[in-house]
């Protein structure tokens, strides 16, 4: 088969595949929410590439694999679209389309010419690259602040069921709040740890409400403004609550303060207690 040929099938395909990036970024809006049809888009890119890399078309060649590597992007991420998006997409297209049009034409694609539109063009890509990456991080940014208000909606919803009576309905219902704060942050083993370190202190009987707050709602609290502040490094079980997980009776937390042990004590002991414990000391 001569070379005209295979030009000549090369660009029937090639204006096949226009018509499917054309048609899917006029949609681009309803595209983005379809992966069948991104991955349309992204064949019929990487499609003229392969051809136009095959002829020796390195202008082609380039043009496609900008709109590839943007299609790759829509394909592998959520990105909500706008007209400005929109917009740089079909610039790209454009270029692309008047490149394999000059191909068909009776004087061809002229090297020079190619050349210069591809070097024209090259502003239109990084703006799109740009503009793809600010989406990306607006994302991010709003998909993190809808993870952290999940972290204080359910930390207020385990407060209020601390300020309840304590049964076993009670404690399982806090248990499941622990596991769904787990699951917020899979990849941070140190905060699963925490969590579930905090669901096994729930789960002793022993334990009373007033014991278990303090403790588990500042844990979790200060640990997730950790991983907030992209400090992962940081988030840790704290001792108090390790020994509320471990201990088989109940466990009582007091300061070093003498006089607030005193008054700890004369609450949980009665008064033969107290003196067997004073003749003891």
């Amino acid at each position: 088969m001569d070379q005209q040929k295979i030009l000549g099938y090369f660009i029937e395909e090639a204006k096949e595949h226009l018509e499917t990036l054309e048609t899917g970024l006029l949609e681009l809006s309803a595209v983005v929410e379809d992966q069948e049809r991104l991955n349309e888009m992204f064949r019929a890119a990487h499609s003229i590439k392969g051809g136009a890399a095959m002829l020796g078309y390195s202008s082609i060649q380039k043009i496609a694999h900008r709109l590839e590597d943007s299609f790759k992007i829509l394909r592998e991420n959520k990105i909500t679209t706008d007209q400005k998006l929109e917009s740089l997409f079909l610039k790209g297209y454009d270029v692309l389309q008047s490149l394999i049009e000059k191909l068909q034409g009776t004087f061809g694609l002229n090297p020079e010419e190619a050349n210069k539109i591809v070097e024209e063009a090259e502003p239109f890509f990084k703006e799109l690259q740009a503009y793809l990456t600010k989406i990306l991080d607006n994302e991010d940014s709003s998909s993190n602040e809808d993870v952290f208000a999940q972290v204080r909606a359910l930390l207020t919803e385990m407060l209020s069921l601390f300020q309840k009576k304590a049964n076993t309905k009670s404690r399982q219902s806090l248990q499941k709040l622990c596991g769904q704060l787990g699951q917020l942050f899979p990849k941070v083993k140190s905060w699963q740890d925490l969590t579930q370190t905090a669901s096994s202190a729930i789960g002793n009987p022993q334990h009373s409400y007033a014991t278990l707050a303090p403790v588990i709602i500042k844990e979790l609290k200060q640990n997730s403004d950790y991983i907030e502040l992209k400090q992962e490094n940081k988030v840790n079980t704290g001792d108090a609550l390790e020994q509320l997980a471990e201990a088989q009776l109940p466990y009582i937390l007091v300061s070093l303060d003498p006089h607030h042990i005193a008054e700890t004590l004369r609450k949980v002991l009665n008064s033969q207690q107290l003196s067997n414990l004073a003749q003891a000391l």
